[in-house]
């Protein structure tokens, strides 16, 4: 019971620090959304057996099972996450990242910035969410102008802070900044 408690507790911590970053970012609808699945039976009681405090407790669940049937339950419900991104290509007929809406890429800022200061704690830095997407980037099937973006976001929150980048976040969603053709009104 207590593993489930400090679980509920994390996970509702790093929900309502999206929340307050979607706030920032313009996007409030969506962070008042974020990330309900995690309170569903699927994604919860994993969650609970699993909990570390210290990671995601999919990893412990990959750890014991060598997959995580909550992750592919959150992942498939949740737009924030470039692995929901991915179709066939007509094309080739393999699998293969699709560019995610811009409002989609600034929730998976927030949600990754969120999850960073509630891992972290008081050792966080606005240098851990680009140190974290780097890490993986290598085997990230993500479709290059999503991962160009989101890199730059991250970069631009360790260069020059949080207000500058949700000021950046909010003029390129309004259509008076532009990141490849993020950004631009139609």
């Amino acid at each position: 019971m207590e593993k489930a408690w400090r679980h509920f507790r994390t996970i509702t911590k790093h929900r309502h620090a999206v929340i307050r970053h979607c706030r920032k970012a313009g996007i409030l609808w969506q962070g008042l959304r974020h990330d309900l699945s995690k309170y569903s039976p699927t994604e919860f009681i994993p969650g609970a057996r699993y909990y570390q405090g210290t990671r995601s407790p999919n990893e412990g669940e990959r750890d014991a099972y060598g997959f995580s049937l909550a992750w592919m339950h959150h992942k498939g419900r949740n737009r924030h996450h470039f692995e929901y991104w991915t179709d066939y290509n007509p094309a080739t007929k393999v699998m293969s990242p699709v560019k995610m809406p811009l409002k989609y890429v600034i929730e998976m800022f927030c949600d990754r910035v969120a999850a960073s200061k509630i891992y972290q704690g008081s050792a966080y830095s606005e240098e851990h969410p680009l140190a974290y997407f780097q890490k993986g980037k290598k085997t990230r099937m993500i479709h290059p102008e999503t991962s160009a973006l989101i890199e730059h976001l991250l970069v631009m929150l360790k260069e020059q802070g949080e207000e500058r980048t949700f000021q950046y976040i909010r003029d390129l969603k309004a259509g008076r900044e532009n990141f490849r053709g993020y950004g631009m009104k139609k």
